[in-house]
């Protein structure tokens, strides 16, 4: 049995507009691009995501977007317009781990909030820490907290492909994963049961 805590392991069949965009600003390694698949790879220790970079990249054609190493975790994600080589590059990383993917931890929801109607300025605080659109006066907002944190890529895309939302912000590294969406209350409560669905419907090991 693998040493490797397989925190998370994702497919993200195709990056959304808004998504793909938000990742390419925060992005530090090569920028992802619309309608490309994803994989998404959160493991314990952190330095050990070193190596499966360097699976991954020498067994198939995926394009590194983010490479995070802190001392507790690491995150990994690589993406290609071949869902099949992304496929491929996690079924690499797994075979090197001597892992499964059902030993990824099954994601758990920790916290759900919808604030509707938000004054102008509790938007302006909003506004300040996110790095995708605003949200305005009057809006709601909607925020996702879940663990292991790189699930909340999955949440954020899942969530835009289900309704007419703006990405504010997706944090998907560190010890829990948050999501923010903002815009008219019928669909941020579209986009909130998408996202919430999304994470609840993935399966895995409890902790």
């Amino acid at each position: 049995m693998s040493d490797i805590d397989l925190r998370a392991f994702v497919i993200l069949d195709s990056l959304q507009p808004q998504f793909a965009s938000f990742q390419a600003t925060i992005s530090k390694g090569y920028l992802p691009r619309v309608g490309q698949a994803s994989l998404f790879v959160e493991i314990a220790p952190g330095m050990e995501v070193n190596r499966i970079t360097d699976v991954a990249l020498k067994s198939t054609d995926v394009t590194p977007g983010m490479q995070i190493v802190e001392r507790h975790f690491g995150m990994l994600e690589v993406h290609s317009d071949s869902q099949a080589q992304v496929r491929q590059a996690g079924a690499a990383i797994l075979d090197a781990l001597d892992l499964d993917e059902g030993d990824r931890m099954k994601p758990r929801v920790v916290s759900n909030q919808v604030v509707r109607h938000l004054a102008d300025t509790q938007t302006m605080l909003v506004n300040r820490m996110r790095h995708g659109n605003m949200i305005l006066s009057g809006q709601t907002l909607f925020v996702l907290e879940c663990e292991p944190a790189a699930y909340a890529a999955l949440a954020a895309n899942e969530a835009e492909k289900a309704a007419d939302i703006n990405i504010l912000e997706v944090r998907a590294v560190g010890s829990f994963g948050r999501v923010y969406i903002g815009g008219e209350e019928e669909d941020v409560e579209v986009a909130q049961a998408a996202a919430t669905q999304a994470i609840e419907g993935l399966t895995g090991r409890t902790k």
